[in-house]
C-alpha cells in the first residue's frame, strides 16, 4: 500500500470514529448528507402509524392511529428491527370501538415494558413485549369546563415519574413513580387548543431541569391558531416554573407535533401540517427546514422525530390524505446523535 493510500485509509477511519461518536456530520464520514430520507419501514393496516419509539432493546415500536374517516378496526402496536424489518405486532385490547381510536408507544418503563397511551378510553397501559400482557396502569379523568381527555405524549421526569400531555385538555398530567392515579400537574389556558388541536410532544431535560412541550395552536386572541414550542422548567419543590415560548410558529399550518431532543440541545420537531421537519437550536433559533428529499414516500402528516443512531425516525401519518402507500415510517439523516433516554429505575408501574 502507498503511504498516500495509508494515509486515506486513515483519514477515513479517524472520522467513521469521529461520527459514531456524534463528532462530525455523518456525510463527512462518507454517510448520507444530513436532510436525506428513505423509508425505514412500511406501516401495515389500520395505518395512520403515531409516535415511533425506540427501545433500549434496540428493536423500533410504532402504534397504528386514527382514522379520520372511520373504521372498525383495533389499534395496532407494532415490532420492527434495528433495520426496520417487520418482527410482530400486537393488537390493543379494550378498545372502545364506538369512538375514534388511537394508540402512542410513548416510553419504556424500569421492567422493559412498553408505555402505551391509549385514545378511545383515555387509558395508560404498558405492554411486556416477551409475554404480550397488556396491564391498565391509569384512566385520564374527564375534567370539568375542558374537552375530553386525550393522553398524547410522555416522559420521565424528576423522581421516576411519568408527566402526560393531554391533546384534548388543557393540562400535563403526573403519574407518581410508585403508579396509582394521574393527577393534574399543571394546568394552563396557553395549553387550550382551537378544534381540539392541542398539546402534542413532551421531553424532560435533566440538564436544564425542564419538560420542552409542543402545541399545534392556541386560543389565545393575540396568537391566534399559532403553534410553540414552550420550556416550561421545574422548581426546586418538583412544582412546575414558568411557561415561557422557545419557538413559536410562522403560520397556522405549522402544527407542531412530536419532536427529539439531540445530544447538542437542538431540536427536531416535527410540523405535521407543512410536512417537513424543523432543526432548531436550543434557544429556539431556526437552524433548518427539510423536506423528505431522496424518499420515495414525501413527507405526510409527520408526527414525531426519534433518534436512531445519527438518524431521526418519522411517523408518516397521512392525516389528512388518508393515503394508506404513505403509511410509512421514514429514516432523516441530521448528522448528529441523539441526547440520552433516560428510564428511570426507581419506576414501579404495576
Amino acid at each position: 500500500m502507498t503511504s498516500q493510500a495509508v494515509r486515506r485509509s486513515t483519514v477515513l477511519l479517524l472520522l467513521a470514529v469521529l461520527a459514531t461518536a456524534g463528532l462530525v456530520p455523518a456525510d463527512a464520514a462518507g454517510g448520507r448528507t444530513p436532510g436525506t430520507a428513505r423509508v425505514f419501514a412500511k406501516v401495515p393496516a389500520p395505518g395512520f402509524p403515531a409516535y415511533v419509539h425506540v427501545h433500549p432493546n434496540g428493536r423500533v415500536y410504532a402504534g397504528t392511529y386514527t382514522n379520520p374517516t372511520g373504521d372498525k378496526m383495533r389499534s395496532r402496536v407494532i415490532e420492527y428491527s434495528a433495520s426496520g424489518t417487520l418482527l410482530r405486532s400486537w393488537t390493543v385490547p379494550g378498545q372502545d370501538l364506538a369512538k375514534p381510536r388511537g394508540v402512542q408507544v410513548a416510553a419504556t418503563d424500569a421492567r422493559g415494558r412498553l408505555v402505551l397511551l391509549e385514545k378511545s378510553r383515555a387509558r395508560v397501559l404498558t405492554l411486556d413485549v416477551r409475554t404480550g400482557r397488556f396491564t391498565v396502569q391509569a384512566t385520564i379523568p374527564d375534567l370539568p369546563g375542558g374537552g375530553h381527555p386525550i393522553p398524547n405524549y410522555a416522559t420521565w421526569g424528576p423522581g421516576g415519574a411519568l408527566y402526560l400531555t393531554d391533546y384534548g385538555q388543557d393540562v400535563v398530567w403526573r403519574i407518581p413513580a410508585r403508579g396509582g392515579k394521574p393527577r393534574v400537574w399543571f394546568r394552563s389556558a396557553r395549553l387550550a387548543g382551537i378544534a381540539g388541536f392541542g398539546t402534542t410532544g413532551i421531553v424532560y431535560e435533566p440538564r436544564t431541569r425542564s419538560f420542552l412541550i409542543s402545541q399545534q395552536t392556541t386560543g389565545d386572541a393575540l396568537d391566534l391558531f399559532r403553534g410553540h414550542l414552550y420550556r416550561l422548567g421545574v422548581r426546586a419543590d418538583g412544582r412546575p416554573g414558568a411557561l415561557t415560548a422557545l419557538w413559536s410558529a410562522g403560520g397556522p399550518l405549522d402544527l407542531p407535533d412530536g419532536f427529539g431532543v439531540a445530544r447538542s440541545g437542538n431540536i427536531y420537531l416535527a410540523l405535521l401540517g407543512a410536512n417537513r421537519v424543523l432543526k432548531l437550536s436550543p434557544t429556539g433559533t431556526v437552524l433548518a427546514r427539510w423536506s423528505a428529499t431522496g424518499s420515495a414516500v414525501p413527507f405526510d402528516s409527520p408526527s414525531n422525530a426519534t433518534f436512531h443512531g445519527t438518524r431521526v425516525l418519522v411517523a408518516n401519518q397521512s392525516a389528512v390524505l388518508g393515503d394508506a402507500s404513505h403509511h410509512v415510517i421514514l429514516d432523516l439523516e441530521v448528522g448528529e446523535r441523539g441526547a440520552p433516554v433516560v428510564v428511570p429505575k426507581r419506576s414501579r408501574l404495576r
